[in-house]
């Protein structure tokens, strides 16, 4: 499985952003997807899941409320749509996908958060 991240950039504190992750291969296999995220001298975290099969999503307490990952099954992409964005969310964000023979990360999209 092959994942493109795409819709990173810069916005002011209080603003929003989408994020994609356009999925090709054998996506039939991918059983969960999910965002993480690494800020500069940290380690990469988990932000948000989604199973593609049943809609179950699940964030990490720091974006409840402010993020939302979605999923189109007929387009094979996913996406995460930032509100109220803060400047501690400044990360670079990447795609995951996982399932039977597949662990596959995205090559990451900068989002960078002015305050």
């Amino acid at each position: 499985v092959q994942l493109v991240e795409s819709g990173g950039g810069l916005v002011q504190a209080g603003g929003s952003l989408r994020l994609s992750c356009a999925a090709s291969g054998s996506t039939s296999s991918i059983s969960v997807m999910g965002w993480y995220r690494q800020a500069p001298g940290k380690r990469r975290e988990l932000v948000a899941t989604i199973i593609p099969g049943t809609g179950v999503t699940n964030y990490v307490d720091s974006v409840m409320g402010r993020f939302t990952i979605s999923r189109d099954n007929a387009k094979n992409t996913m996406y995460l749509q930032m509100n109220s964005l803060r400047p501690e969310d400044t990360a670079v964000y990447y795609c995951n996908a996982g399932g039977i023979g597949v662990w596959s990360w995205g090559q990451g999209t900068q989002v960078t958060v002015s305050s």
